[in-house]
């Protein structure tokens, strides 16, 4: 707290008690002169009153001044309390600033504690962690890891249910980051697992949004959950609502952390799932969407193969796009969509580049470019390489009958 700032809050205090202080000292003058005198002027205005009432009304009188002289007394006391501390603190004051200063610097951090009481106030825990991953950049671990604060000691301060000060040591720190670290892990573990497990991590995930629904590695991970539960759902009423839900989470999660790469990538895909139930306005709608948000997870996280891959999948779907489709698309917003089949080889080379034997529906999408291209000795290859890959997932055994639809039309 600056000096000046000091002396304005001492003068402010200072200036209504000196009011308050003029006001008693009338009243004592007043009553050194024989009391007040506002019941006397009521009294001799009305004199002409039989002798009994005037003696009734007298007593009454009196019974009132009584009880006025005995608040006018509780208030002088007040008055001298106040005094007392307004005197205090004018003391206090220009010592704060050294203590503050000492506390910045680490200097008797503990006794000034102890001394003001600014510093009875909560603080707000510090982060309840998120898993780091590569390529994250500084400010999204800053942001996933929740709040960060300045004060370092071993133990925080909180308020109890009862409004006193209690102890929250270290260790109770990174239970709390613990707890959602174990969580996420656990998440991760049953995204990977089988069709069950991934059933059980969207129930897991939402049993805990209350709690962690603001951190930013919780929520983009609800929307891969949803993401599974609309792949495993049996039927398009399940599926939409599936999508729909995810994509909600996606823009609670990019607008709590605009700088998660994962939030803008699974937003995307939400907004890809989503069009498959929409109206054609809305499809085409949401495949801007989807291109825009892959654009930004790639700018914030440029070494991931899911980002690269998605988005060979876009440009190779546009590519595809028939002349009345791509009239629709301009009619509707001005401008239609636009990428070839060398952009989408671009991306699957990037994936394969990043991480060899990504998929092998990369592999299988990288053949199709080839062909469209006319490079059919570089299609075979691409499909030898899918061919050597084990079957495992849903989406494995997807690629594996375009695999086998493909094979044929190259072998003519």
């Amino acid at each position: 707290m600056a000096q000046s700032d000091s002396r304005a809050l001492a003068l402010s205090v200072l200036a209504g008690a000196a009011g308050i202080t003029l006001a008693v000292v009338w009243y004592r003058s007043q009553k050194s002169r024989g009391g007040a005198s506002l019941p006397q002027l009521w009294l001799t205005s009305n004199d002409e009153r039989p002798g009994a009432d005037m003696s009734r009304t007298a007593l009454a009188l009196q019974a009132h001044q009584t009880e006025v002289l005995d608040r006018l007394g509780a208030l002088v006391q007040c008055v001298s309390e106040l005094k007392d501390e307004v005197r205090a603190l004018k003391n206090a004051l220009p010592q704060l600033q050294d203590q503050v200063r000492a506390e910045l610097q680490g200097r008797g951090a503990e006794g000034a504690r102890r001394a003001s009481p600014l510093h009875r106030t909560p603080r707000r825990r510090r982060a309840e962690g998120a898993v780091r991953e590569e390529g994250q950049s500084s400010e999204e671990a800053e942001s996933e890891g929740g709040y960060v604060t300045a004060h370092t000691d071993t133990e925080d301060e909180e308020l109890g249910e009862g409004g006193g000060a209690k102890h929250v040591s270290a260790g109770d720190i990174r239970e709390a980051k613990d707890e959602l670290t174990i969580l996420l892990e656990r998440a991760d573990s049953l995204h990977d697992g089988s069709e069950s497990e991934k059933k059980k991590g969207l129930t897991v995930l939402l049993e805990m949004k209350e709690e962690f629904g603001l951190k930013t590695p919780f929520l983009w991970r609800l929307m891969r959950a949803y993401a599974d539960a609309h792949d495993m759902a049996s039927t398009v009423e399940e599926k939409k609502s599936y999508a729909a839900a995810g994509k909600m989470v996606g823009e609670e999660a990019i607008t709590l952390n605009p700088m998660c790469a994962d939030s803008h990538q699974w937003y995307a895909i939400m907004c890809g799932l989503l069009s498959e139930y929409e109206s054609v306005q809305n499809k085409i709608k949401n495949g801007y969407l989807f291109k825009d948000h892959l654009d930004k997870a790639i700018e914030l996280k440029p070494q991931d193969p899911l980002s690269y891959y998605l988005l060979g999948r876009w440009c190779y779907a546009v590519a595809q796009l028939s002349w009345i489709e791509r009239r629709v698309a301009a009619t509707l917003f001005g401008e239609p969509p636009s990428a070839s089949v060398q952009d989408a080889l671009k991306n699957f080379l990037k994936v394969e580049e990043i991480r060899p034997k990504y998929s092998k529906f990369n592999y299988v999408f990288l053949a199709k470019c080839y062909k469209d291209l006319g490079q059919r000795a570089q299609a075979m290859k691409m499909c030898d390489a899918a061919s050597s890959m084990c079957t495992v997932s849903k989406e494995d055994e997807e690629a594996q009958k375009e695999l086998d639809s493909l094979l044929p039309s190259l072998s003519v």
